[in-house]
This record gives structure tokens, C-alpha cells and sequence, in this order.
């Protein structure tokens, strides 16, 4: 059996800066692609303060997910990816500003260096 998909794509996140969807929906579930802090609006990466930064990237992911029909409650599996462990609280605090219930699963890793030098990536598989 063929399953069907879909690319996903909104004007309200940032376009992608490489050879990559927004998301791909299939017939019950959506993978976002990592999100950086643009913001859709001018095309600035966000990253004058963390907080800040995580929570556009975050936006961004509301934003795909959204356009795919789907949303932030229907999210099963996160990664993030940040610059800094010493961030890592600030990460969470922010991150239940958005999943508050019902966490999903995660994985939250420290990388050497992300696009464009942000502090913060998230990527997100969720459901229909």
C-alpha cells in the first residue's frame, strides 16, 4: 500500500534556506523540518536574546504545524538542538510555555555550531 504525502509549506514561518520542506505530511502524521528563529516577517534570525530565539523558533513550529492541520497537542516526538548546555534550563522554561501538558518525547542535544550561528533548533514529528 502507497502512502500519500504532501509538502507543507506557509508564508507564516520562514521559508526553507536549503534543499528542504517545511514539513511533509502523510495521511496521519507531519515531520517538521528543523526551525530556526526568523522571523517570517523580515527574514531576521531572532538571536539578540535566547528566550527570545526559542520562542520564535517555537512559533515557527506552531506555525507549520498549523498549516498542516495539525497542532502543538498533536506533537509525539521533539528535537531540540542548542549551542549551549548552560541553556538548557532556560530551553525548558520556555518550551512549557508552548507544551504544558501532555509532554511529548524529546531529545535535546549540544551541537558544535547550527545555521547561521542561532542558539536554537527544533524539529517535531507530530500527529493529525
Amino acid at each position: 500500500m502507497k502512502l500519500a504525502h504532501m509538502i507543507i509549506k506557509t508564508e507564516n514561518a520562514p521559508g526553507a534556506i536549503g534543499p528542504y520542506s517545511q514539513a511533509v505530511k502523510t495521511d496521519k502524521m507531519v515531520f517538521v523540518s528543523g526551525q530556526l528563529a526568523f522571523d517570517p516577517a523580515t527574514g531576521n534570525l531572532v538571536n539578540n536574546d535566547i528566550k527570545a530565539e526559542i520562542r520564535q523558533a517555537l512559533k515557527n513550529l506552531k506555525a507549520i504545524l498549523k498549516a498542516a492541520g495539525s497542532s502543538l497537542d498533536k506533537v509525539v516526538k521533539t528535537t531540540l538542538f542548542i549551542k549551549n548546555m548552560d541553556d538548557f534550563p532556560i530551553v525548558n522554561d520556555v518550551y512549557e510555555e508552548f507544551f504544558y501538558k501532555n509532554f511529548p518525547a524529546r531529545s535535546c542535544v549540544e551541537v558544535a555550531r547550527l545555521p547561521r550561528d542561532a542558539n536554537f533548533e527544533v524539529e517535531a514529528i507530530s500527529l493529525l
